[in-house]
């Protein structure tokens, strides 16, 4: 007994605990920095935790989001004067905080914790400014909207067609009742007037366009504040395949 427990901590003993804690710590980081790097560059999972797309997209839906990071980088690398990633029609992740210089260690930090956690928990406060919305116009279209159905001229266009027309796919946003009172002249009522986008700008709304949480109360959103699009719907399994 004695004999075994010199031998388990002698030098050669405590230098094989030291390798092997060593390899644990590096292949952690190794995987750490793996996930975050995928999760940056290519692809990462969301659960949604509003209606604000419903009949879409709906409380607790969870969903693969493909990141737009490399095909960014791509047309910068191309020198285009004028990217546009996204098609009228698209669901967007859209990040109004996209840009903005986070400390290197809270980033780092953060990372580690949404690794740890598969990305349901952040030391940063994403429901302030994370969103999931539908584009409806691109840089230069006209936009307009008449009992909550957005009108789009496209830019160099001569006609005016619905949002749906410009769609490659069908979808169906819930339409509010308003009161019987309520006209024009007050705020929400359904009714814009038109408004042209300028260059590198996108028109997002919710699928409830009884929620007023998007352009029609931001303004146009801008190019790198689309961070993603969800391509594929994992959960609930009654609702799995495409958004």
């Amino acid at each position: 007994m004695m004999f075994d427990k010199a031998l388990k901590y002698s030098f050669a003993a405590q230098k094989r605990e030291r390798y092997k804690l060593l390899r644990i710590v590096f292949t952690v980081s190794a995987l750490c920095l793996a996930y975050n790097i995928i999760t940056a560059f290519l692809f990462s999972a969301w659960v949604l935790h509003n209606n604000t797309m419903q009949p879409t997209l709906i409380t607790g839906d969870r969903f693969i989001v493909t990141s737009a990071a490399l095909p960014s980088l791509f047309i910068k690398l191309q020198r285009a004067d004028s990217p546009v990633l996204f098609k009228r029609g698209n669901i967007v992740l859209i990040d109004t905080k996209s840009g903005e210089t986070e400390s290197r260690f809270l980033t780092a930090v953060d990372g580690f914790v949404r690794f740890f956690t598969a990305q349901q928990l952040s030391i940063f406060s994403r429901d302030e400014h994370l969103f999931i919305k539908r584009i409806v116009g691109l840089p230069g279209d006209e936009i307009s909207m008449t009992n909550f159905v957005l009108r789009v001229r496209p830019s160099g266009g001569t006609y005016t067609l619905t949002e749906f027309e410009l769609s490659e796919k069908p979808y169906y946003p819930s339409i509010p009742q308003m009161p019987a009172l309520w006209d024009e002249t007050l705020p929400f009522s359904g009714n814009m007037d038109p408004v042209i986008l300028e260059a590198d700008e996108y028109f997002a709304v919710s699928d409830d366009r009884g929620n007023t949480g998007d352009s029609r109360t931001w303004g146009p959103i801008i190019g790198k504040e689309i961070t993603g699009k969800p391509v594929f719907r994992y959960w609930p399994l009654t609702r799995i395949g495409r958004p």
